[in-house]
């Protein structure tokens, strides 16, 4: 290298200062301390570095400026003396509620030298950053623009500054007529949002198709499938490289991997399941991005079996926990069989046998995914759970359904089978993971073990 000639360097990262809100009622899962502590990860994965925060408790928010005048004050203020770029609210904001924050700091400190964001914008724009299959830039340009249509007059007042001064498509040349230029223009931009959103919902309408037919064609081959769901950073990629060298990236830090993985494992009976990689769940999880991943959520919608993750090592693991199962609530995934598995007891700091573990937890199985301990037991109960757990049921099979009748035959037991007027009614036993296939014609149910 000659002395002319210049290490290159990455730009250097923007410093953010965060807001949180402790609002009333609003029965958060996490404290409002410890939901900064998230947004700051979330800021550290986006290449932000947090240089200050502040929070304040409210009855509700102010209806102008979110948090109250003087605390915006206290904001600008502070944002000044860090030398802060990025004004990080915890809360998700109201087009209102953006434009007015942004206004005042801009009055204050000068146009254009600090962006408002918040919390929904953040997760958005890591989404952005992690997704690497076409499926998932889908998925996250549509989210994106889902949440910039509402707030599309403030988010691009630079349209309307090049649309200047004269004419336009509503006036007459040479002066302004009933709308002037710069609403013309925010008006065409409207319009292009929405033809983005029909056109990208359309091509997401044909992913998730293919998927169902992708799924149909398993349950053809009667394969179980298992879904690995958790708070993200859980260690659900860990887990499915530790069970199947998938090779999926790991990293500590939020949403690291986005775009699902699904590898073959064998159980100990010799039996092959698929087990799927899903993204990971946080609280305050974007509408826009639940809506707009929902081809891919559809996965753990039709998984046989969950595997429900949880960093036990986290400090607020058991509102991770809640937090999951409230967003499988959301999914009506919440009836699934699940098992609880506790990862990372290797950073515990004695064994959980020794250890006060919350009652939260149901029955739950102890690993390390990482040092690839507990996996035996893990394995052992997937198989218990998917094999040997059966559910007592008459179902009434339309004819026309033969492969049904042959699927009951070749993988239940059977008690009695009638043939009458509308289809083939069964009473008999089938194991868990095929229930789904056969819920339209149930006609009673009863879980059993054997």
């Amino acid at each position: 290298m000659t002395e002319k000639e210049t290490v290159p360097t990455n730009p250097p990262r923007e410093k953010a200062f965060l807001v949180g809100v402790d609002i009333q009622n609003e029965n958060a899962l996490l404290a409002i301390e410890d939901s900064l502590d998230e947004l700051a990860m979330l800021a550290d994965t986006a290449g932000l570095d947090v240089v200050g925060e502040l929070f304040q408790r409210l009855q509700k928010p102010h209806p102008a400026t979110f948090i109250g005048t003087g605390k915006v004050d206290e904001v600008i203020a502070m944002v000044e003396e860090t030398g802060a770029t990025v004004v990080l609210f915890d809360n998700e904001l109201s087009p209102r509620h953006l434009r007015e924050l942004e206004e005042r700091i801009e009055l204050k400190l000068g146009l254009g030298k600090v962006k408002v964001l918040d919390r929904t914008a953040l997760i958005l724009d890591i989404f952005a950053l992690h997704a690497n299959t076409s499926e998932g830039k889908l998925q996250v340009e549509l989210a994106q623009y889902e949440y910039r249509l509402p707030r599309l007059t403030r988010a691009w007042t630079h349209l309307e500054r090049q649309a200047g001064g004269g004419g336009g498509r509503t006036g007459s040349s040479g002066g302004v007529g009933l709308r002037g230029p710069g609403e013309t223009q925010l008006e065409s931009d409207r319009r292009e949002i929405l033809r983005m959103i029909s056109a990208l919902k359309a091509d997401l309408e044909k992913v998730r198709g293919q998927r169902a037919r992708y799924r149909k064609t398993r349950k053809a081959h009667r394969i179980p499938v298992v879904a690995l769901v958790g708070y993200t950073n859980a260690g659900k990629s860990t887990l499915l490289n530790s069970l199947t060298d998938a090779g999926v990236y790991v990293a500590d830090q939020l949403f690291a991997t986005l775009d699902p993985t699904t590898r073959r494992v064998k159980l100990p009976n010799a039996s092959e399941i698929l087990i799927t990689d899903t993204v990971g769940f946080i609280q305050k999880l974007p509408t826009q991005l639940v809506a707009a991943f929902r081809a891919t959520l559809e996965e753990i919608a039709e998984a046989d079996l969950l595997i429900h993750m949880v960093d036990i090592s986290h400090p607020n693991a058991v509102a991770h926990y809640h937090s999951v199962i409230d967003t499988l609530k959301e999914l009506q995934a919440e009836s699934i069989p699940s098992i609880t598995v506790l990862n990372k007891i290797d950073l515990l700091p004695a064994h959980p046998s020794k250890m006060n573990i919350s009652p939260d937890f149901h029955r739950p199985i102890f690993i390390s995914a990482a040092h690839k301990y507990g996996l035996e037991n893990l394995l052992s109960e997937i198989e218990n759970q998917l094999f040997k757990a059966y559910t007592d049921l008459t179902v009434l099979i339309p004819y026309q359904e033969g492969q049904l009748t042959s699927l009951f035959h070749t993988s239940g037991n059977i008690d009695d089978i009638q043939h009458l007027e509308d289809g083939i009614q069964i009473t008999g036993q089938l194991p868990q993971h095929l229930l789904a296939q056969f819920q339209p014609y149930v006609i009673r149910i009863q879980q059993v073990n054997r």
